[in-house]
């Protein structure tokens, strides 16, 4: 990791000064399975204490101590699923979900030796799982080192404050902006998560 964080310090002195402030790298992983891409449909435009709380309960509709599967979800019902806190468009995706999982059009022990662009097609058949959803898989789940999360209301936001912009840059310029990041994006992108946390804090 030490070459990695000096390749971004030494290719862009803003980040660099980030990584500086931010200390080691200390991202956590999920596990590349349906679970984690279940977890995050239904984590989506809620917050964390609210998601966590419905997330347990679909859990416990699922057996609980085991990692979640396919056939978990499609063993209950809509009306299960929303009676533990979904809604009814979540309950719906997280069905359809179980149904590409279960008959391989997803098949997420596959997803390892795909391309990252082949990942995100592969994802994105799933109702609910757009391309953000998607890259936060590569990065957290399959750990892929190079996922610029251009379109990320979080980064845009830590690259406004860090690059003292005006507005929140859209994609085009971030990844124009990362272009001295590659191959490591991710590591950029997790510094700049935290960054904002930094600011917040201090």
């Amino acid at each position: 990791m030490t070459g990695v964080l000096a390749h971004l310090k030494t290719a862009d002195p803003t980040l660099g000064a980030i990584i500086d402030r931010i200390g080691s790298y200390k991202i956590r992983y999920a596990e590349p399975d349906f679970e984690t891409l279940a977890r995050s449909i239904v984590f989506q435009q809620l917050s964390g204490k609210s998601a966590r709380a419905i997330f347990a309960r679909v859990r416990d509709l699922a057996g609980g101590d085991s990692r979640m599967t396919p056939a978990h979800i499609l063993e209950r019902t809509e009306a299960e699923l929303r009676a533990a806190g979904l809604s009814k468009q979540k309950a719906r995706y997280l069905r359809h979900l179980a149904e590409k999982t279960s008959v391989g059009e997803v098949d997420f022990d596959d997803l390892s030796r795909l391309t990252d662009e082949e990942v995100i097609a592969r994802l994105t058949i799933v109702k609910g799982v757009g391309v953000w959803t998607a890259q936060m898989f590569l990065l957290f789940a399959l750990r892929r080192p190079d996922v610029l999360a251009a379109g990320d209301h979080g980064i845009r936001s830590a690259i406004r404050t860090a690059y003292r912009l005006r507005g929140l840059p859209k994609p085009a310029k971030i990844e124009k902006l990362a272009k001295p990041w590659h191959p490591y994006c991710s590591v950029a992108c997790w510094y700049l998560w935290r960054s904002l946390e930094t600011v917040v804090l201090s």
